[in-house]
């Protein structure tokens, strides 16, 4: 029991000693981590505006989605309704919303680009839905079958959403294509859902609205009772006049296979929506958006097969290193295993991480010598005493006995001096070298004329 207390003492001596000698090295990486830290804000903040669309919109249903998937993450997705994808892009350029979902023909791609606005990658195909009351067709027109061209319309109670939706200038540039002037029409603006309740009323002839086949609106009108869908058996020449269209097919029976919903294939066009982000977006958001968007649209839909969304290929804007690798790229290997704070951490520093890898490499090396001088001071420290001692003991005024107890002093020192087992070889020495000077000064004693 004598001896814990000594060999505690040895201990906690050692841990002294190595947390001396390594304390800088510890030291410098957290002070360079810490400034890195301050410097580049890897941790994402904890709540993110997203514009959607109009209530009952199928953005509005995509971003509930997304709020759902980020919240596993700690983040809060604050969805802000409004009319469209220009007022989207009204909201992102202002800086009031860090990212929103946006048709495309709505973005003006130069400007965008140079205002920092970045897209991670094309998500889904909005059609452009066209329905219509045969009722309201004269006889004629309803005896050739579905309307398929756009001329049809002129005479006819129109309806093309809020101006905030873009739709108004999608179909003026459409109804200008077919020579017909918009504002000779019966054009409405009214929103979405209390033009389908006119369109299901008989109020308005036809209805236009840009959307995903998952709108609840769409979906109540492709299987209300004397609503048809507009045939569009001219969608590839759009296409060659309007880029940001494609042409698309509605298969047979794809709304309701019992019911053979609809009777036959339908073209029609359709845009490709984008999630836009700002470049001013912190990368951990984009990056959380563009792994949510794999999960939420990779799957097969109405227009299109398992894996055609999200993409790069038909984005307006240049997609963002997030929204590329998500996409066409592989996840780091630390994602799989770490959580998404620690992973976040590792791909925002990474940089840093291994230039203080590099850094501390060869500054490692020091540790150990450093380590052997501070526990070898504390023996080597007497030598200077007892070399001063021995330096006295040749000088004829010097008193052996003065002498002598200088010597037992600096044994009875020396005796409390704690080192590690490995060095106590050189504390063994300096006792012997002290028990020598002692020798020599009792020789000198005992004969004084030598």
């Amino acid at each position: 029991m004598t001896s814990l207390p000594r060999t505690l003492r040895l201990a906690l001596l050692g841990l002294r000693d190595l947390l001396v000698s390594a304390g800088p090295l510890v030291l410098l990486p957290i002070a360079i981590l810490a400034a890195a830290y301050w410097y580049l804000q890897p941790q994402p903040p904890t709540s993110l505006r997203l514009a959607t669309g109009p209530a009952g919109s199928a953005y509005a249903a995509f971003g509930q989605r997304y709020a759902d998937a980020l919240r596993s993450h700690g983040i809060t997705v604050e969805l802000v309704p409004t009319d469209g994808s220009l007022d989207n892009l009204a909201l992102l350029r202002r800086g009031e919303a860090e990212a929103a979902f946006v048709r495309g023909g709505s973005a003006d791609p130069v400007a965008d680009e140079e205002a920092g606005l970045q897209s991670l990658g094309a998500l889904f195909y909005e059609p452009l839905w066209i329905f219509y009351r045969p009722d309201a067709l004269r006889p004629a027109q309803r005896r050739a079958g579905p309307l398929q061209s756009l001329a049809a319309l002129a005479p006819l109670r129109v309806n093309v959403d809020k101006a905030g939706s873009g739709v108004p200038d999608i179909l003026e540039r459409m109804l200008r294509a077919n020579r017909l002037d918009p504002a000779a029409m019966q054009v409405s603006h009214l929103a979405q859902s209390p033009a389908t309740e006119a369109l299901e009323g008989g109020l308005l002839d036809v209805m236009v609205l840009a959307s995903a086949p998952e709108s609840p609106l769409v979906q109540r009108l492709l299987r209300a009772p004397g609503v048809a869908l507009v045939d569009l058996r001219q969608s590839d020449a759009y296409t060659r006049i309007f880029p940001f269209f494609s042409s698309v097919r509605l298969p047979r029976g794809i709304v309701d296979l019992a019911k053979d919903l609809p009777v036959d294939d339908v073209s029609m066009l359709a845009a490709t929506t984008s999630l836009l982000v700002r470049e001013q977006t912190h990368p951990a958001l984009r990056q959380l958006l563009a792994q949510a968007a794999q999960g939420i649209h990779g799957g097969a839909g109405w227009f299109n097969r398992v894996r055609d969304f999200p993409n790069t290929r038909t984005s307006e804007l240049p997609v963002s290193s997030e929204g590329d690798r998500a996409i066409n790229g592989q996840p780091p290997f630390w994602q799989r295993y770490l959580p998404f704070w620690a992973s976040n951490l590792v791909e925002r520093m990474w940089l840093v991480l291994g230039g203080l890898l590099v850094l501390l490499l060869p500054l490692s090396r020091v540790v150990p010598p450093l380590y052997i001088f501070r526990v070898r001071k504390r023996v080597f420290r007497w030598y200077a005493q007892l070399r001063e001692i021995e330096a006295r003991t040749g000088d004829a005024d010097a008193s052996p006995d003065r002498l002598l107890e200088q010597l037992d002093h600096l044994d009875r020192v020396v005796d409390k001096v704690a080192v590690p087992l490995s060095y106590a070889d050189e504390l063994y020495a300096l006792r012997h070298n002290i028990h020598a000077a002692r020798k020599r000064v009792l020789a000198r004693r005992l004969d004084p004329g030598d």
